[in-house]
């Protein structure tokens, strides 16, 4: 596993296969929003990210640190898809492959993601 520890966030490649990565991200001590998301996307860069079919997110993040991860990562992956613990699985945020789709849920951990089927009622 890989990672990358900043002043207030860290990222690990906690598996990959298929052109599948997925990060475990999480904070490491309170801060601002305006100091976490340049470190979170920093410490995401000193991965080195080789792009590929999709990327998962999951951990701990506000939405300003995930929506600047998700923009990080976006034009490397074919799909970006964040941990959704209410679903069991990962929900497809951005997609540039007709593949996937935006709000599609992608079912295990595995690094072949199957697709669930029927939808999720909001609560």
């Amino acid at each position: 596993m890989k990672r990358a520890v900043g002043q207030y966030f860290t990222a690990t490649i906690s598996a990959e296969g298929a052109g599948v990565a997925t990060l475990s991200i999480g904070f490491l001590k309170r801060a601002s929003n305006t100091e976490i998301v340049p470190d979170a996307i920093a410490a995401v860069a000193a991965l080195n990210l080789p792009g590929g079919r999709g990327i998962r997110f999951n951990g701990r993040a506000s939405l300003p640190v995930a929506m600047a991860l998700a923009h990080s990562v976006a034009h490397l992956y074919g799909y970006v898809a964040c941990y959704d613990p209410k679903l069991q699985g990962y929900v497809v945020s951005i997609s540039h492959d007709p593949a996937w789709r935006p709000g599609q849920l992608l079912l295990d951990d595995s690094s072949v993601p199957q697709v669930a089927s029927g939808y999720a009622e909001h609560s």
